[in-house]
């Protein structure tokens, strides 16, 4: 059996919800799946305002623009993220801070934050890597005594908690995903929760091309025109349709999930307290969405070989990607490896697990016992 590093996960509803919406005729975006999604959305996790976009990166890049971002401008993020989260600066013209991480979560250090601010710095984007919120309590601390805005890149955070608020409500902005690689998944699609009032009608008018349509479908304007700059940054009503399957089944997903999580730490955790590899830590006033499971092994070589072993056996676990500061646009800013050391030493020697939600389910037990095997090859016990 194959152990893919991931695998769309169906609910069981998405093809009655697609046909309902392709049988409607109305397929853009803003319709009625679209408004059901917002609506679960709100209710359920108490949001702002919820914009579904066509992708995690739309949506980052609709809050850049609504943080007025501009050239010369600085913004901190960490360089162990997607490069999606540093476009949606760099395509502003404003400059990428790269901060270094915890490696207890690989998340921002949000002890170098303050260092990194200049008079230059306009917005702090942190990540919540592996759905582990973020310590946004300290960052938020920061943002405000700086007047920063925050915008939280949780593209994998759906259903995380911190504190006992979703992941979502606690930045200006926050910047969800519904990748195929996701937890919740309509193959490609995000939203963006504006949690600032103030943001909300601009934020409208960015959605819809610069214009002000949406005050014409409230019903308080005859036309609407341009008024601003924007894109199309709407999600298909089909898709729309797709994600509301997911959302409803959500509880359902994160559960087995949690199956997924709690047989690699049982696996791992040996190795981890004889000073083999580390684990991720999760914080005690996190619950998480289980979205994904990573270990830092000791050497670079032993990764390696890991990685070739579990390939051997059909199983698929992913290093990831290159740190943002010494790819090749990083190395274009500047940046040398030296400059963010433990993102740099890290990224050598990190490995993401396969995990979707079916493998709790299927297949679970022989990944582990291939890893196993793999271990036991590698450190003889």
């Amino acid at each position: 059996m194959t152990i893919p590093f991931n695998k769309p996960y169906l609910s069981g509803r998405e093809e009655e919800y697609l046909r309902d919406a392709l049988q409607s005729r109305a397929h853009c975006g803003n319709r009625t799946y679209t408004e059901k999604c917002i609506r679960l959305m709100k209710e359920k996790y108490g949001f702002g305002e919820v914009f579904l976009t066509p992708s995690c990166t739309a949506a980052m890049e609709m809050g850049a623009m609504l943080a007025d971002l501009s050239p010369g401008d600085e913004v901190i993020l960490p360089s162990w993220t997607f490069s999606s989260t540093a476009n949606a600066v760099v395509l502003r013209g404003a400059k990428p801070v790269f901060c270094d991480v915890d490696p207890k979560t690989m998340n921002i250090d949000v002890t170098l934050i303050e260092g990194l601010i200049t008079e230059r710095t306009r917005l702090i984007m942190p990540i919540d890597y592996m759905g582990i919120p973020c310590d946004m309590d300290v960052i938020s601390a920061i943002a405000q005594r700086h007047n920063l805005m925050v915008l939280e890149d949780a593209a994998q955070s759906f259903h995380s908690y911190l504190n006992g608020n979703p992941c979502g409500t606690h930045a200006t902005m926050a910047a969800f995903s519904f990748h195929e690689s996701k937890n919740l998944s309509c193959g490609e699609g995000g939203a963006l929760i504006v949690n600032d009032p103030a943001l909300v009608e601009r934020a409208a008018f960015l959605q819809e091309k610069g214009t002000d349509r949406s005050l014409v479908i409230k019903g308080l304007r005859a036309k609407y025109g341009w008024v601003d700059i924007g894109s199309s940054f709407l999600l298909a009503d089909l898709l729309a349709a797709v994600l509301f399957a997911q959302l409803e089944a959500v509880d359902e997903i994160v559960t087995l999930r949690s199956r997924i999580t709690a047989g690699y730490y049982d696996l791992y955790q040996p190795y981890a307290d004889k000073g083999y590899l580390a684990l991720p830590i999760i914080p005690e006033n996190v619950l998480l969405n289980h979205h994904a499971y990573f270990v830092i092994f000791d050497t670079d070589e032993n990764q390696q070989r890991f990685l070739k072993l579990c390939r051997d056996r059909d199983v698929y676990p992913f290093r990831g990607y290159l740190p943002l500061h010494s790819s090749v646009m990083g190395r274009k800013f500047g940046y040398q490896p030296e400059e963010v050391p433990m993102t740099e030493a890290l990224s050598e020697r990190i490995v993401r697990l396969p995990f979707y939600t079916d493998l709790a389910n299927e297949g679970l037990e022989i990944c582990l016992e291939a890893m196993r095997a793999v271990l036991q090859e590698l450190y003889g016990c």
